[in-house]
């Protein structure tokens, strides 16, 4: 597994035009591994795009490394870097604590007259239950957090909501996008490292569902 960076170039106007969509990153994402394109494999890379005071990034986990020309088309020349990230991930174990940031897609199902209908979660309190109803089948528990941004009866917080479009032919469609921060606990490293390689919720193809953790210290 690898875990890829490139900074997206943003004063490029003529290719920072073409990005208008997460279709469009999709299909960048994609390009950057040609070997795979060749041989018509089928392999999930997770994605999301991180931002960094002023600066914004392609963040990508992969099971091959990406072509880092490829991975730059629509980077900043030089910027892109990529490493291993098996060392990382065989080195977590049960009851690690770890701050984490994601970025999802929160929906649920309605079935209708035998037919099934997947809306967006709207509200702050039912995205957030979106995800601590999952926390413990992907192998976590939320932590409380003593930092000031965070209140002391929360574990997590949102950070950011918005509305992305996705382009299926002359549609537009609009996904949910919401990202999450806070503190958590391993409480199954098995579990824990298949969703961090395998993402979490819908839309992992467009930008979502991709969750990245650092030690507390």
């Amino acid at each position: 597994m690898y875990m890829s960076r490139v900074e997206i170039d943003t004063k490029n106007i003529s290719n920072f035009r073409k990005l208008t969509h997460v279709g469009a990153y999709h299909s960048w994402v994609e390009e950057s591994f040609p070997s795979e394109v060749e041989q018509n494999q089928r392999l999930r890379h997770l994605w999301r795009i991180d931002y960094l005071k002023d600066r914004k990034y392609l963040i990508l986990v992969s099971e091959n490394k990406p072509d880092m020309k490829k991975l730059e088309k629509y980077g900043v020349s030089g910027s892109a870097v990529t490493k291993k990230y098996d060392n990382f991930l065989n080195s977590l174990k049960d009851g690690q604590i770890l701050n984490f940031r994601l970025v999802a897609n929160p929906v649920h199902v309605v079935s209708k007259n035998g037919r099934h209908y997947r809306y967006p979660h709207i509200t702050i309190d039912q995205q957030k239950n979106w995800l601590s109803s999952r926390a413990e089948k992907k192998g976590f528990r939320f932590l409380k957090n003593s930092n000031d941004n965070i209140s002391s009866n929360e574990s997590f917080e949102i950070i950011k909501r918005d509305k992305v479009i996705l382009k299926k032919g002359s549609k537009n469609i609009k996904l949910s996008r919401v990202s999450f921060e806070g503190l958590l606990e391993i409480t199954d490293v098995d579990l824990f490292r298949k969703m961090l390689i395998d993402g979490i919720g819908k839309e992992k193809a467009f930008g979502m569902g991709l969750m990245t953790v650092i030690p507390r210290r």
